[in-house]
């Protein structure tokens, strides 16, 4: 009778965590490569013709 290994394996749990943060590392990267994000900083979200306010603590 031959017998069988005392360990059976990696478990399943760790190998759908492994494949979920590989295709997150993916789809960051691809997103990075392609810049499909568009512009980022502080102007992003303020209307074209406005300006920033000065750096700084204030009055």
């Amino acid at each position: 009778m031959a017998e069988g290994s005392d360990y059976p394996g990696m478990p399943r749990w760790v190998k759908a965590s492994g494949l979920v943060a590989a295709v997150l590392i993916l789809l960051a990267a691809t997103i990075v490569v392609f810049d499909i994000g568009g512009p980022h900083g502080p102007g992003r979200h303020m209307s074209p013709n406005s300006e920033m306010p000065p750096a700084g603590d204030g009055p």
